[in-house]
């Protein structure tokens, strides 16, 4: 994702500064090369040798034993992270001090700055961290975190530094500027919705979100604004788009409703409930004497039919998914004509490497001139990649 990015990482002296470690293993997984930068306190958290390991880099930490390293390594970066940020070093960086290696790089960068706070809640909240935190924002400087939780003193709140792997995404967001879709609304529907047959029973599908939740993080990794409508799943959201929660079609057909409003594109990759009980009982239904049991179904809202003509109103760019188990191409290109779809992505089902709750999946892509690419069987991470990469070109 990162290949041949430089990330300067600043470890300032927090106890979160464990963390950096890993965040410097993550980044270099990612194909990134990172340069470490360290103040003496934070030398007394975690040693220099750690990080020289984690980075294959040489770690500075003196301004004076090479006297112009900060001029480089500013120059060089693509994106300078400062991870833990202490209320200390924000400070500084706010109020342009440089009397350190790690405060005079930072002074001499061009690139990108992102700034991960971890500190005690009473500093967080205190008034002269706010206006400085404030006076970075306002000079473009990205704030990751912090979160609530509890901290080093036993005290719970916010203050706590993100996770590693929300930094990186928040860094590979920021590194993967100038995509079409950066700065536009997108809307992606994700995983399966129930239909309530009593307080206990529910007719459902066995769709686990994956496809869904991997076409939310592409777009917002690349800079996309993303409202993800998620179905009950076991799957975590993942990090930076806003969640929508909701568990029938038609608290998902409301939800669409009022964040299709201003959108650019919409994804639907949920397997929304085809049919639902009109009146499902009150009470739980038992067993008794009865060997059948007959429940009434009837059809649920059809999402693509009734959002037609808000889509096609405001200019949605719609995406759609079809799983289907026979005469897929055939299917799909009806899908598309009947519910106003401008591209279309069709897999079988059936099939244990592909379709619902498989980490895989082989789609084949389809809009209003025919089939537009065969996708080879890939993770459904690689597969959303390769659809937003689509999605942009038709976007611009």
């Amino acid at each position: 994702m990162l290949d041949g990015r430089r990330v300067l990482l600043v470890v300032s002296g927090g106890i979160a500064a464990y963390k950096s470690a890993i965040l410097v293993r993550r980044l270099r997984r990612s194909g990134a090369r990172v340069d470490v930068v360290m103040t003496a306190s934070a030398e007394k958290m975690v040693g220099v040798t750690t990080f020289q390991a984690l980075s294959g880099r040489p770690v500075l930490t003196d301004l004076w034993t090479e006297p112009l390293a900060h001029v480089e390594l500013g120059r060089a970066a693509d994106l300078a992270i400062v991870a833990p940020a202490t209320a200390n070093i924000m400070a500084k960086m706010a109020n342009g001090i440089a009397d350190d290696m790690a405060t005079s790089t930072l002074l001499a960068v061009a690139c990108p700055v992102m700034v991960c706070p971890a500190m005690n809640l009473r500093m967080w909240d205190h008034p002269a961290t706010r206006h400085n935190v404030e006076a970075l924002v306002a000079r473009g400087v990205h704030v990751v975190g912090p979160e609530d939780g509890e901290l080093a003193e036993g005290e719970e709140g916010p203050g706590r530094m993100s996770e590693p792997d929300s930094i990186f995404l928040a860094a590979a967001r920021v590194l993967r500027q100038g995509s079409p879709l950066a700065g536009r609304k997108v809307v992606v529907t994700a995983g399966p919705t129930l239909a309530p047959v009593d307080p206990v029973r529910f007719l459902g599908n066995r769709s686990s979100g994956r496809m869904g939740l991997a076409m939310a993080s592409a777009a917002w990794l690349r800079g996309a604004d993303v409202v993800l409508i998620a179905g009950p799943m076991a799957l975590e959201p993942p990090h930076g788009p806003r969640v929508v929660r909701v568990e029938t079609s038609i608290e998902m057909a409301e939800a669409l409703d009022r964040e299709l409003e201003g959108a650019s594109v919409l994804v639907m990759a949920a397997a929304v409930s085809d049919f639902l009980v009109p009146s499902p009982s009150e009470k739980k239904i038992k067993r008794g004497d009865q060997d059948v049991l007959e429940v009434r179904f009837e059809a649920g809202p059809d999402l693509l039919v009734s959002t037609r003509e808000q889509r096609e109103k405001g200019g949605v760019f719609t995406l759609g998914f079809a799983l289907e188990t026979e005469d897929p191409i055939g299917n799909a290109r009806k899908k598309l004509e009947d519910k106003g779809l401008d591209l279309v992505a069709v897999n079988e089902a059936g099939r244990p490497d592909r379709g619902v709750d498989a980490l895989t999946n082989q789609v084949t892509l389809l809009d209003a001139q025919g089939v537009v690419e065969e996708l080879p069987l890939m993770s459904k991470v690689d597969v959303a990649e390769r659809l937003l990469e689509y999605l942009e070109k038709r976007v611009s």
